[in-house]
């Protein structure tokens, strides 16, 4: 399971365009508050895969995500890489089902999951 384009995009869950590093506008959300929590956590899932009730947040990971994942998140500062990890590393341990339908939506045809899996490895995710 190659889940770490995602992983990568959920880093800049807490982010906004910028012009060399995606902001710090939302470096304050509480990333455990929401995958702990089961409702909120389906309420960005539904967003990012389905584009159905998105906060600010969510509508504005939903439009940098295709582009960290491609650029293998060269906007975001290390606070987002530490976010995403985690993040990362929960939905593959705990939630599998989001995780693969994730990986699958935002690389369909799976040109990144190579790309990044040896990155997630050396991370200490085992993918």
């Amino acid at each position: 399971m190659n889940l770490e384009l995602i992983g990568i995009t959920l880093l800049c869950l807490a982010s906004v365009f910028g012009e060399d590093k995606y902001t710090s506008k939302y470096n304050n959300i509480d990333l455990d508050a929401i995958i702990r929590n089961e409702r909120l956590l389906k309420v960005y899932f539904r967003c990012l895969t389905e584009g159905v009730g998105c906060t600010p947040e969510g509508n504005h990971l939903r439009k940098v995500l295709p582009e960290a994942i491609q650029t293998g998140c060269a906007k975001c500062t290390e606070e987002h890489k530490r976010g995403a990890r985690k993040v990362v590393k929960f939905l593959m341990e705990e939630k599998p089902q989001f995780w693969e339908k994730l990986v699958n939506f935002y690389d369909p045809d799976k040109i990144f999951r190579e790309r990044f899996k040896q990155q997630l490895l050396t991370e200490g995710i085992k993918i």
